[in-house]
């Protein structure tokens, strides 16, 4: 048992040394701290210390343990919470190695304004479903990474360590850093997450396709979760978002029509096409048939697998269906509105965003007033131009790099 004691005593000091440097300070850059928003700030340091402290307290109970360790049976209990304590440990510094990679994004001064208009927007889209419903808004903290999509970690969802996430942490891929339409999809999973929307949406989404057929039913409602988050986006960014989407989703045709079962996303295929039938239900005709169009052409429905033909096959006369109990049918987590009710989509109709424009003219992208009040039509209104006019790309960007870098702080807006 000597041998025993002696490892067992030198794993416990490892360990205990390893919590003690554990340190906010180390985790990221000063100036990357010093660029999130103050409320960003002073709500992830107070949870992140939170986790330093408790695997520090670990430590401590680790250590009192080894001391009184003086028989077999303690040693052995000793032993025990030894790899307990170090599985705590690498929990813990999972959570936290997540929060220092995602403020360490923030270290460029351009890249941390930019990333703070994009913590505003997701915010925004947030809270002007949530506050109307009496549900608070968790603060976000948007970063950057590699890739073709993006994902959030919500705010209210357990962490490594065991806590729950104090704010909605959203990716936001590189390539798409000035049409972060994704980021507004995003915000939309974490609305339907507090509003408990996803399962009612999915349970209203079976009985309405039930009459058609059950395999039509079960599919759809399995892919609720994204249909909410893709509601959101295109409310508050219309076609925008939805070419946004198709962009991410345009691959080879094997892959637009890949099924799989249990997958929370809906086919490529058909989600594409879902998008389109929401503009056409509030916009009628517009540049989104084009957009179908295309992407029918290329991806000819008779190329889809021979399996799951009948799934498309009924989905296509459907999908009106889905857009009406989606956007247009009041819901429990909205206290019996729905959510066309709480955020028109007209705002960001063409017509709609054309008119502003024309009305506000250059102040739109200058002013504090309107960078702040209608900044999530700002990015519809770029985003719904960068899909129509792509000869005047490099302007449209550079017009929304300049209003998101003066939302973001780091120009002075008039």
């Amino acid at each position: 048992m000597q041998a025993v004691r002696a490892q067992t005593d030198r794993q416990v000091a490892h360990w205990s040394v390893a919590a003690s440097r554990l340190n906010l300070n180390d985790l990221a850059a000063p100036e990357a701290w010093s660029r999130l928003e103050q409320y960003l700030g002073v709500s992830l340091r107070r949870h992140l210390q939170g986790v330093i402290d408790r695997v520090r307290e670990g430590a401590d109970v680790l250590n009192a343990m080894s001391r009184a360790a003086h028989t077999p049976a303690a040693l052995v209990a000793l032993r025990r919470q030894l790899l307990a304590f170090r599985r705590q440990y690498l929990r813990a510094e999972t959570t936290l190695d997540y929060f220092a990679d995602a403020i360490a994004t923030r270290t460029n001064p351009e890249s941390s304004a930019l990333l703070r208009a994009c913590d505003t927007l997701a915010y925004r889209a947030i809270s002007q479903i949530l506050d109307q419903t009496g549900k608070p808004s968790p603060v976000v903290l948007t970063y950057i990474d590699k890739g073709l999509g993006a994902k959030i970690l919500k705010a209210g969802l357990r962490l490594w360590d065991g806590d729950i996430s104090p704010v909605a942490a959203i990716q936001i891929t590189r390539h798409n850093m000035l049409r972060p339409t994704s980021a507004i999809h995003e915000a939309g999973h974490q609305v339907a997450h507090i509003a408990g929307w996803n399962e009612e949406l999915s349970s209203t989404l079976s009985r309405a396709l039930s009459p058609t057929s059950a395999e039509l039913a079960d599919a759809w409602s399995s892919w609720s979760s994204e249909i909410a988050a893709d509601a959101v986006a295109f409310v508050h960014t219309g076609f925008a978002g939805v070419a946004a989407l198709h962009d991410v989703l345009s691959g080879e045709t094997e892959s637009v029509f890949r099924y799989t079962p249990g997958d929370p996303h809906p086919i490529c295929y058909l989600r594409v096409l879902l998008g389109v039938e929401m503009c056409r239900y509030f916009y009628g005709a517009g540049p989104w048939d084009e957009l179908a169009l295309s992407w029918t052409t290329l991806h000819p429905l008779g190329q889809a697998p021979g399996e799951t033909r009948s799934l498309f096959e009924e989905s296509l006369p459907a999908l009106r269906t889905v857009v009406r109990v989606t956007l247009d049918t009041p819901m429990r987590a909205f206290q019996e509105r729905s959510l066309r009710a709480l955020v028109r989509p007209e705002r960001v109709s063409p017509a709609a965003l054309d008119e502003m424009a024309e009305r506000i003219g250059p102040a739109l992208f200058t002013s504090s007033h309107w960078l702040w009040t209608e900044c999530l039509r700002i990015l519809a209104l770029t985003g719904l131009q960068l899909a129509t006019r792509p000869r005047d790309l490099d302007g449209i960007l550079r017009s929304q790099e300049q209003a998101m870098l003066r939302l973001g702080g780091a120009l002075q807006a008039a």
